[in-house]
């Protein structure tokens, strides 16, 4: 089986009239570098002629593959089924609605292929997007950048590039593409670059920018976050703070119990400890240090009892066969 170079996943929804000439720019550029590859177009449950356009097209190029959701499952269940799919060395992935340029593809590849990155990340210096987009991405890029200490300008650009072995150690799922560099640091890929690229004004189409991203995009964020510190050690995050709360609010109480005991022995009147708005506060601390510790515990049994406890990312092998291939 010849040796694919590069696979070029595309999600999409709604893309009809930009997929004729996306595939051909592509194509274009393909063979004017003299690669072979593969283009995966993922159809993620487009209501209008996408999904016939994409049959016609892997019609006329056989290097055009592509996969259908029965319904709309969002970008990140797109790209994980695409990287699922790909058979490339260099995996390259980009929007549908041709503000992506195909002929980044070449440097892109090379950063890769040549250079040695894991995942090379686009970014868009200067946008042809609505002013709250363009903002509401600044924002979510420094809190990004803050929160996993990777120095990227765009983290949400479509366009990027990856080693084959990235996206087939990694998973995306629920509205995590954005983070997706992330994603990858935490699996042991730390290699992370970036190339400013060229941004195009939509030809066709609207945008899928929704009033939602507002809420979705901290979320996912923390999430990240804390799965990748702390999804196989769920404990050392809950039980510890669990524990810190709790010895706060123990001391908090006894402080006001031995208080009431030195009032009564110096024969003095002693206030009620529950007349102390401290008593209350104490009592909160111990039993959500209880809860939390509880909560660890439960979140160790479910981490200990998962199919995927023990995936690990292995970069290389020596003296024996590789079993995972």
């Amino acid at each position: 089986m010849k040796e694919i170079d590069i696979s070029v996943v595309i999600p999409l929804l709604n893309e009809e009239e930009s997929l004729p000439e996306l595939e051909a720019w592509i194509r274009r550029v393909m063979n004017e570098h003299g690669y072979s590859y593969e283009l995966v177009m993922i159809d993620d449950g487009s209501t209008d002629s996408s999904w016939s356009i994409i049959e016609q097209l892997s019609a006329q190029n056989p290097s055009v593959v592509g996969i259908k959701f029965r319904r709309n499952y969002g970008k990140s269940a797109g790209l994980n089924e695409g990287f699922l799919a790909c058979k490339g060395n260099v995996v390259i992935t980009m929007d549908a609605d041709l503000q992506d340029s195909p002929e980044e593809i070449p440097e892109l590849y090379k950063l890769i292929a040549v250079d040695g990155y894991d995942i090379i990340s686009g970014w868009k210096k200067k946008r042809y997007d609505s002013f709250i987009k363009n903002n509401t991405s600044k924002i979510y890029n420094w809190a990004a950048r803050f929160m996993s200490g990777i120095q990227l300008h765009d983290f949400n650009c479509g366009l990027k590039s990856y080693k084959r072995d990235v996206v087939k150690n990694i998973e995306v799922y629920g509205e995590m593409h954005r983070y997706i560099p992330i994603i990858a640091k935490t699996a042991g890929f730390k290699k992370i670059g970036e190339k400013v690229v060229k941004h195009q004004a939509r030809k066709y189409g609207e945008t899928k920018f929704g009033i939602a991203r507002f809420i979705r995009g901290p979320l996912d964020l923390m999430s990240i976050s804390f799965v990748g510190k702390f999804s196989k050690r769920p404990m050392h995050f809950f039980g510890i703070w669990g524990i810190i709360i709790f010895i706060i609010g123990f001391f908090a109480s006894l402080f006001i119990g031995v208080s009431k005991l030195y009032y009564l022995g110096k024969g003095m009147p002693a206030p009620l400890v529950t007349d102390s708005p401290y008593f209350y506060i104490a009592l909160v601390c111990m039993i959500m240090g209880t809860q939390l510790f509880l909560t660890g515990f439960l979140a160790e049994l479910v981490a200990r009892n998962a199919p995927n406890r023990n995936n690990y990312s292995v970069e290389k092998r020596l003296g024996m066969e590789d079993t995972t291939a």
